[in-house]
């Protein structure tokens, strides 16, 4: 019996390698990634550069915490900025999506002095207190997450949205850039420039949560861009560190940062910064935004042809297909026989994210297994 707490439903692979967008096991089973954890791997596995920037860091000093200067901290927030186009913003740096989240959820709350925040249904925000309150799912919501001050109102109507703004202060109004867990479910410019407008005449901070849906996935750099709207504060995590632990908060210029107000052991670390330097500087040289934007298109290109497919949605490389069968049994045959791995949203909806290094010919592969798969059923 393991002492493993195990909360986890898993996949029977064990990878013991990984290159770009493949895995091995064990036994040298090759595996074609198209998921990329949880669209964690945003620059392929093992890339040299991101090797050879960690390794070179962890010689000279891998970690010491917050109470010293960092230089690596003010790269990485500059780097970060002007390749995100916001150069005016600061960036507050921490370990996970939900702690980025839990802090921006605050800092919003200390601007305002408000205790209450307004979310989507079908949200998912992350597992530490106030992040899972803002999480519409109440299978993960323990009793003491229930009593903190969360609205939940559908995403894309803006009667609704008027009405509640209007007639309750809220800290902030917390929206993902495109649903993940929710089944790549993607909000409307429109309604995006409302609650922008909305929340410029009550007071309330706008935070885009762009933890599965930024760092260059939907061929820009966030998802809201799309739209032209300018959020108080960013949330970013999983692709900034491609694997290593990292996440954080760009906050525009006008709110002022006071010492103690936020903090983390553990949060920007060098090696942390290392890895998030070593992402950028990769994604700046292999234009991989650009990439994301072109394969992304051709994927759901191809992926109309196939009549069966219920519904498509998502922007770049962040794919929801809504399948006629139970997405289970698909990824059952797409694992088990054509070695592909890919995520699910919901018992009818695939999931992709693969690395934004992903080629034409990979995509290519991809959409072999989808083909002969559907052909399964």
């Amino acid at each position: 019996m393991s002492n493993l707490f195990e909360v986890y439903g898993l996949l029977d692979v064990e990878p013991v390698k990984a290159q770009g967008s493949l895995l091995w096991d064990a036994n040298g089973t090759e595996y074609f990634d198209f998921y990329g954890g949880h669209a964690v791997i945003s620059i392929g596995h093992s890339h040299p550069h991101y090797v050879k920037r960690i390794s070179e860091q962890l010689n000279k000093i891998g970690f010491y915490s917050n109470a010293v200067k960092n230089p690596l901290q003010v790269e990485l927030a500059e780097l970060l900025c002007k390749t995100a186009g916001y150069p005016d913003y600061k960036l507050f740096l921490c370990n996970s999506g939900a702690e980025a989240n839990e802090n921006a959820m605050k800092l919003a709350s200390f601007e305002t002095g408000r205790d209450a925040v307004l979310v989507m249904k079908s949200a998912f925000h992350g597992r530490t207190s106030q992040a899972v309150a803002a999480t519409d799912n109440p299978k993960i919501q323990a009793p003491v997450n229930k009593t903190q001050k969360v609205t939940f109102i559908p995403m894309n109507d803006v009667a609704v949205l008027e009405e509640e703004l209007r007639k309750e202060c809220y800290a902030a109004v917390l929206i993902e850039g495109i649903q993940g867990v929710g089944g790549i479910q993607v909000p409307n410019d429109d309604y995006l420039l409302k609650m922008r407008e909305l929340c410029n005449e009550t007071g309330t901070m706008l935070i885009l949560d762009e933890i599965q849906s930024g760092y260059g996935r939907t061929g820009l750099f966030f998802a809201h861009q799309q739209s032209g709207v300018k959020p108080d504060m960013i949330t970013m995590a999983k692709g900034i560190g491609n694997g290593f632990p990292m996440a954080g908060v760009l906050i525009k210029p006008e709110i002022e940062a006071k010492k103690g107000m936020l903090g983390t052991t553990f949060g920007g670390s060098h090696l942390a910064c290392a890895a998030a330097l070593a992402v950028l500087e990769v994604m700046n040289s292999q234009n991989l935004v650009q990439n994301a934007a072109e394969q992304g298109a051709y994927l759901m290109s191809e992926l109309s042809k196939e009549s069966r497919i219920v519904e498509m949605r998502g922007r770049g490389l962040m794919i929801g297909i809504d399948l006629p069968m139970p997405q289970s049994e698909f990824r059952s045959v797409l694992l088990n026989e054509y070695r592909v791995l890919t995520g699910m949203a919901g018992t009818h909806t695939l999931r992709l994210l693969p690395a934004l290094t992903i080629t034409r010919e990979e995509c290519d592969r991809f959409l072999e297994a989808f083909r002969g798969t559907m052909k399964r059923f």
